[in-house]
């Protein structure tokens, strides 16, 4: 436990340094800020910009607040994943390419430490960027728009973030199995895409697949209803995370001594 509290703090420092504790959060927060804002002044942007005739009145009907907030989801689904990708690609493939790794795991340091050590930095930052997002987003959508249920949310916002979690629980593990960053974000975005694609064709089959977690979101915000497969996703998604992290430590010291 003293170990794995010692790499942990070693792993935060490590994001201090590298300043990711710094540029992802601004990435988020940005993101959160400019959905509402583009939304709200959408009609005058185009009116200032667009080559229009004189007396020519745009109008767009204004978004509710939850069509707002999925909208910065759905932000966070492409830039927000793309830079979680590429910022943990490197976690341990990096270490293990730089000779970082083995100079760690020479001590008396068991892998589950190091793994873990690691995962629970990344799942510290991606939260942190991630509630900042939210909460920055959630300013504006109560100063611009007509605000949105604070129950509704936060559930929302938990079961997203569940998905991001499931996301970088596959970084790490494709980059715990890698000595190369790029492969770890090859195969973790080749992965989230081919969840995506086929939770999306088979919604019946894969009803409690972690690629549906979005579009339930998307009825939980819009619909304030809970569907019936929304508890067995979520258990079904905490279950694949921790086989995940169960598996990643052995797998990935079989890849060392290999």
């Amino acid at each position: 436990m003293k170990i794995g509290w010692v790499l942990f703090r070693k792993e935060m420092l490590e994001l201090i340094r590298n300043y990711k504790m710094i540029w992802m959060p601004i990435v988020f927060i940005l993101f959160g800020l400019t959905e509402p804002l583009t939304a709200y002044y959408m009609p005058e942007i185009l009116q200032s910009v667009g080559d229009l005739p004189d007396g020519t009145v745009i109008s767009i009907p204004t978004p509710s607040s939850g069509e707002v907030l999925l909208s910065i989801m759905n932000q966070f689904s492409t830039v927000g994943v793309l830079v979680i990708v590429l910022g943990f690609m490197g976690t341990v493939a990096g270490e293990r390419k730089s000779g970082n790794a083995i100079l760690v795991l020479v001590k008396p340091v068991p892998y589950s430490s190091y793994i873990y050590s690691k995962w629970s930095a990344a799942f510290v930052l991606v939260w942190v960027s991630y509630s900042l997002g939210m909460l920055s987003g959630l300013y504006y959508i109560h100063l611009l728009f007509d605000g949105i249920d604070l129950h509704t949310f936060l559930e929302g916002f938990l079961v997203y973030g569940l998905w991001l979690t499931f996301i970088m629980t596959l970084v790490i593990f494709f980059s715990s199995l890698v000595q190369t960053p790029g492969l770890a974000a090859f195969y973790t975005i080749a992965s989230t895409m081919l969840i995506t694609f086929f939770s999306g064709y088979m919604t019946k089959t894969l009803k409690w697949s972690p690629g549906q977690l979005t579009s339930y979101v998307n009825e939980l915000i819009l619909q304030d209803r809970w569907t019936e497969n929304l508890s067995g996703t979520i258990y079904l998604t905490l279950a694949i995370c921790l086989t995940i992290l169960i598996l990643t430590p052995t797998l990935s010291r079989k890849k060392e001594l290999s």
